[in-house]
């Protein structure tokens, strides 16, 4: 038998752990709150943040509880150290600012230093009227228009398309064929490209363009009104009052522009004294085609209780029946602000 006394056994010594640097602490904070369900907004970290952020975290494999707890600590402690935080940079100065300073002195700001807005560049587009979205398709080439038409939300590129020439809408569409290979890089850089137009471009005064500023008013004017503006403006500017003729809603054009399944919910909306008296007093064929379109999408006793009630009325004069059209397109604009209510596209060509 071996009587030797046994080696002593000595524990395996592991190299020293160099310490962390900070980029990999935050890794760790950023990896230990997305494990706890925590959302946090890295989009709004400049790109080389994120950067490193992703790269340290791709050099981590394993931290113990005693390292984890020990970051977390000294986070905390840093926390608890802040008295107040300013945002980064003028671009989170005027972020925290966005709404107390003048448009004039924001934007001038925004220009001098070079600075964005923020947020996401293709949610600022698709939320952008759809007149300042046709500007960016008659400057911009095919392969842009192409991404652009592709990113907005479905029935808004619809509603675009309908309105752009009939050779430019089919170029533009046929263009999209060619965008399979694109790459998010290159639709990222696009849509920072248009988002940087609105942003360097001069603060204006109105936010709707001149055609639709007028349209709206015409669209409650008398009829006589409407049809002498339009013809001053035609003999001076086609190109505008084209575009005027493209926005207008008049109560004639109910029959083309309402969809029949939204006509019962607008009839109720605007009552049944003006529609009774449109029924009694409207005499020019659109107008009459455009209210019996919109009686002929409606229940039977409806449509024949508004019938009646213009029977039994006295026949209104022009002046009153055209306060209650007009009162009519008010309604429906009312209800396109605050209840979503589609219009179709003005058809090419009108039974008048």
């Amino acid at each position: 038998m071996n009587t030797q006394p046994l080696a002593r056994i000595t524990p395996v010594q592991r190299p020293a752990t160099p310490p962390l640097q900070r980029r990999h602490k935050a890794a760790i904070i950023v990896r230990f709150l997305l494990s706890e369900g925590a959302e946090i907004p890295l989009t709004d970290l400049p790109e080389d943040l994120q950067q490193d952020l992703t790269q340290a975290m791709g050099q981590l494999r394993y931290i113990d509880r005693d390292t984890l707890a020990e970051v977390l600590g000294e986070f905390a402690e840093e926390l608890e150290q802040i008295g107040l935080a300013f945002p980064d940079g003028l671009a989170g100065a005027l972020e925290t600012l966005d709404g107390k300073l003048s448009p004039e002195t924001a934007a001038r700001l925004r220009r001098e230093a070079g600075v964005r807005q923020k947020g996401d560049a293709w949610a600022r587009l698709a939320a952008l009227d759809p007149d300042v979205l046709l500007g960016f398709f008659e400057r911009e080439s095919l392969e842009v228009s192409a991404v652009l038409l592709s990113k907005l939300p479905t029935d808004k590129a619809a509603g675009l398309l309908a309105r752009m020439p009939g050779e430019q809408a089919r170029r533009v569409a046929f263009a999209m064929s060619r965008t399979e290979q694109v790459t998010p890089e290159a639709v990222y850089r696009i849509g920072v490209s248009l988002a940087t137009q609105i942003d360097t471009a001069p603060p204006r005064e109105f936010e709707k363009p001149p055609a639709k500023r007028l349209g709206e008013i015409l669209d409650v004017s008398t009829a006589n009104t409407r049809d002498s503006v339009l013809t001053g403006i035609e003999e001076d500017d086609a190109d505008f009052a084209r575009a005027l003729r493209g926005v207008i809603l008049t109560f004639s054009d109910l029959r083309y522009r309402l969809k029949p399944l939204d006509a019962p919910s607008v009839v109720r909306t605007i009552g049944e004294e003006d529609m009774s008296i449109i029924i009694a007093g409207a005499t020019a064929e659109g107008d009459v085609k455009a209210w019996e379109f919109m009686l002929s999408n409606m229940s039977k006793r409806l449509s024949d209780q508004l019938r009646n009630q213009a029977r039994e009325r006295t026949t209104p004069d022009g002046e009153t029946t055209e306060g209650a059209m007009a009162r009519v397109v008010k309604v429906i604009r009312r209800m396109q602000a605050d209840e979503g209510l589609e219009l179709l596209p003005i058809p090419d060509v009108r039974d008048e």
